[in-house]
């Protein structure tokens, strides 16, 4: 899986930069997180991992609290998650994942932005052939054998393993029902989770010339800017 962890790595570089659009993104995982599971992170291990993915976003501690509280308020409506499936220009596969309120202006953003920039929107599960999705883990590597963390891992549902040279970490991946039992077993052998979460990973990439991949990073920028949007995934190289 080396050219998907690559395609990971590049693709988080940018979007993790994005301070302000990183922090509205964990405070609707965590609304969405206390709305299933309730706000006490001890019992609620979905809740625990996103706690741990602001940690690792630099996200203060205060505002933090500041979202399990306002979730656990009546008033704080829920958000749902929506993802939607399209094509930009180049032929290239896009799966956009939101987090709204509101279906109908969501949907009609997205609708505008692909209109506007050459893409198209495509109907719900056309593309689930060109993605896999992962259960994504990172843990620091020193003092920990890969090859024996590895073997461990099978019996929970982890597939993979890749060394992150730049951070020094090991990254995870696992099949994407194998989230909660991947993460028991991390916390019961007392690994420091840096990082928890899902990825959808594509299983074929296409190249495309300077320009054409100019006009597709347009498209993506323009969706990754809407307040509604979580993720963007895509298959180009």
């Amino acid at each position: 899986m080396g050219r998907a962890f690559e395609y990971r790595k590049a693709r988080k570089m940018k979007r993790w930069g994005q301070m302000a659009k990183t922090f509205t993104r964990i405070g609707k995982d965590i609304v969405m997180a206390v709305k299933s599971g309730g706000p006490d992170p001890d019992v609620n291990g979905r809740l625990r991992a996103i706690i741990q993915n602001a940690k690792a976003a630099n996200m203060p501690k205060e505002n933090v609290d500041r979202a399990i509280k306002k979730a656990s308020s009546k008033d704080q409506e829920d958000y749902k998650e929506i993802v939607y499936e399209a094509y930009a220009p180049h032929g290239i596969a896009l799966v956009i994942e939101t987090a709204t309120d509101n279906h109908n202006r969501t949907v009609a953003n997205v609708r505008s932005y692909l209109n506007k920039l050459g893409g198209s929107l495509g109907t719900q599960g056309m593309l689930d052939f060109m993605f896999d999705r992962k259960s994504v883990f990172r843990i620091p590597a020193d003092g920990i054998d890969q090859e024996e963390l590895e073997l461990e891992l099978i019996d929970v549902g982890g597939d993979d393993i890749e060394l992150d040279d730049e951070t020094n970490q090991y990254v995870i991946y696992g099949e994407f029902t194998a989230f909660g039992s991947i993460q028991k077993f991390l916390e019961e052998k007392a690994y420091e989770i840096k990082q928890a979460e899902f990825e959808r990973i594509p299983n074929d990439f296409k190249e495309l010339t300077d320009d054409e991949v100019a006009d597709v990073e347009k498209l993506i920028e323009r969706i990754e800017e809407d307040d509604d949007v979580q993720m963007v995934y895509h298959n180009m190289k």
